[in-house]
């Protein structure tokens, strides 16, 4: 185990070099820069323009400046904003903390329903509710979750007469107040997840019943409720787990969207603005945070496989 979990965080160093490097360079090749966003129609000359450039360091090759980043970031230096010259750092931290309790209510929420829709489809298989769990679960699946908040936003503001807050309070501050605001993106951003985990736990499900062992275990005499949830629904579990690593992706990009659409001040709405006026650092800085907690993850469900399934302690997966 710890051999296949160094090898796993090497993978994932080399990936997030790799990221660095493709975000830094690209931004870069996008035309315009933050120098010519701040000063246009304002008349300032050539000269000030390019004194500001030689500021921020825009005047280096592209290599110098990867360079200098990566030395400043070794030593937890991300650099300053190019707007509002607060150190990055400052701005992110400020901001991780509202993106962390939106993705992570989005993918227990999304994952628990996901699961129970599953269980209650493969169990019913063929009857009027396990049809119309498939139809809803491919229904969310199709449907973009921005289409998803507009929808439950226009549903509630008509029939209720309610509309979340539009102030941001933390939940440590007004609980209700915080509830109520991240109630519609929660959900929203977990629908997509909630529909793929739902489907594959039913085909998953409907093959470990139908399996062998498992008609052992009925022979037994145990429990119908012991032999889904404990023995079909572990043995299912390995597919899942591999489909939230890939579900984290679609959270992660997702917030972007609907902080921006419901006013959170996470770290979605930061990057959409910096990219808006190429502020670098800040880009840089958002994207390593979104790869890096998408490659923890995605370790982390490597180590459960071993947890979940024993064979994988045991056997030559782990090689």
């Amino acid at each position: 185990m710890i051999g296949y979990t160094l090898r796993r965080l090497g993978y994932g160093a080399v990936v997030m070099c790799l990221v660095t490097i493709f975000v830094f360079v690209i931004m870069r090749l996008v035309p315009g820069d933050a120098v010519s966003l701040q000063l246009q129609d304002t008349g300032v000359s050539k000269e000030a323009a390019d004194a500001l450039r030689a500021e921020f360091g825009l005047d280096d090759p592209v290599w110098v400046q990867l360079w200098e980043w990566l030395a400043g970031a070794v030593r937890g230096d991300l650099g300053a904003s190019f707007y509002n010259k607060e150190p990055v750092i400052d701005l992110f931290l400020a901001r991780v903390p509202v993106t962390v309790q939106l993705g992570l209510l989005a993918m227990l929420v999304g994952t628990a329903l996901g699961l129970t829709v599953g269980i209650i489809a493969a169990v019913t298989r063929g009857s009027a509710t396990d049809s119309a769990l498939r139809v809803f679960a491919v229904a969310f699946l199709s449907v973009p979750n921005f289409v998803v908040a507009l929808l439950l936003l226009t549903a509630f503001a008509l029939w209720f007469a309610w509309s979340p807050p539009l102030v941001y309070a933390e939940p440590t501050e007004d609980f209700t107040s915080w509830a109520q605001q991240m109630a519609i993106p929660v959900f929203a951003l977990g629908t997509g997840g909630m529909a793929a985990v739902a489907r594959l736990t039913r085909s998953s499900m409907l093959e470990s019943l139908g399996s062998d062992y498992i008609r052992t275990v009925r022979a037994k005499g145990v429990r119908e409720r012991t032999v889904v949830l404990k023995h079909s629904l572990r043995n299912s579990t390995i597919a899942v787990l591999t489909l939230l690593g890939l579900e984290l992706a679609t959270v992660l990009g997702g917030t972007v969207i609907i902080e921006r659409m419901f006013g959170l001040p996470g770290t979605g709405q930061l990057i959409y603005q910096a990219v808006l006026d190429r502020d670098y650092p800040v880009v840089v800085a958002c994207t390593i945070f979104y790869a890096g907690l998408f490659v923890i993850t995605i370790i982390l469900i490597d180590l459960l496989y071993a947890l979940v399934d024993p064979r994988i302690r045991t056997g030559k997966a782990l090689s």
